[in-house]
């Protein structure tokens, strides 16, 4: 889709995807019996946002040297993706069942073998240097497309991501952009370090930056348009809800790995239906 056809989406329009989004990923967690669902639920408003409005792919040419570029830095939000890719029929709802299973092509952690993943994974921390050379090889190719890293507020505890955001405020890369999910959690738990505050980094690492309910579509159409017209890499700060559509999960102390009895998928699934 074209970046003109998409800007027409409407807020209404990307609710009802991002709440497909979320009933996609509540099926494949579903067939696996378990996944980083939490994480997957608090992204999918920005997915939707991002990949039905703001990115210019053909899903029938994903090979297009021209196309936008979107980098899963934190590689076990995989359900999130592959829902994304079901939506734009890369993938089919047969496919999706077979999420995480032994031998399937739709692993845990993403791997660039996966039709429309351009990155494996992972090893977090990486996203967004690599998010850097591909920007720059795109602007020696005089290429029209721009870069999206999606990274989590555990990879700012990171060296390597700090040396990516100086380098592409270095470089002057406006064709990069950076999509920050700070929802607070890793693995056993709340964030180790104290990253606050979020935006004033991004700000002083010399990048345009805005901050934003990460659940609340009309907030993030109006970041993406707002940021548009600022210089150099952008950031978008994301404040998400792990879990967010599904108050069980929502409530959850420790929400980096979701596995629930098998019967309780389908309230879970009620649970959305009735919040959506």
């Amino acid at each position: 889709m074209t970046r003109a056809a998409a800007a027409e989406r409407t807020v209404a329009e990307l609710q009802g995807i991002a709440m497909s989004l979320r009933r996609r990923m509540l099926r494949m967690a579903a067939h696996k019996g378990e996944g980083y669902i939490a994480q997957g639920l608090g992204i999918a408003d920005a997915l939707a946002a991002v990949y039905f409005r703001e990115l210019s792919i053909d899903p029938g040419r994903l090979d297009d040297p021209n196309r936008d570029r979107f980098l899963l830095s934190t590689g076990h939000y995989s359900i999130a993706m592959y829902a994304v890719l079901a939506e734009l029929g890369v993938l089919t709802d047969e496919q999706l069942e077979t999420y995480a299973l032994n031998g399937s092509a739709l692993p845990m952690s993403t791997f660039d073998e996966t039709p429309g993943i351009e990155i494996i994974s992972g090893s977090l921390g990486h996203g967004l240097g690599q998010g850097v050379g591909m920007a720059l090889g795109l602007r020696l190719d005089e290429s029209p497309a721009k870069v999206v890293v999606e990274l989590s507020d555990g990879e700012l505890q990171e060296g390597s991501t700090w040396e990516a955001a100086m380098a592409a405020a270095s470089f002057r890369l406006d064709n990069l952009w950076a999509l920050v999910d700070c929802n607070g959690i890793q693995a056993d738990g709340p964030l180790v370090l104290d990253m606050e505050p979020v935006l004033d980094k991004w700000r002083a690492f010399g990048w345009s930056a805005v901050e934003v309910n990460g659940n609340a579509m009309q907030e993030l159409v109006d970041a993406f348009d707002a940021l548009r017209k600022e210089p150099g890499p952008r950031a978008v700060v994301l404040r998400t809800t792990p879990g967010s559509g599904v108050p069980t999960i929502e409530r959850r102390d420790r929400a980096h790995f979701v596995r629930v009895n098998d019967d309780e998928w389908s309230r879970l699934m009620e649970e959305l239906e009735d919040r959506g």
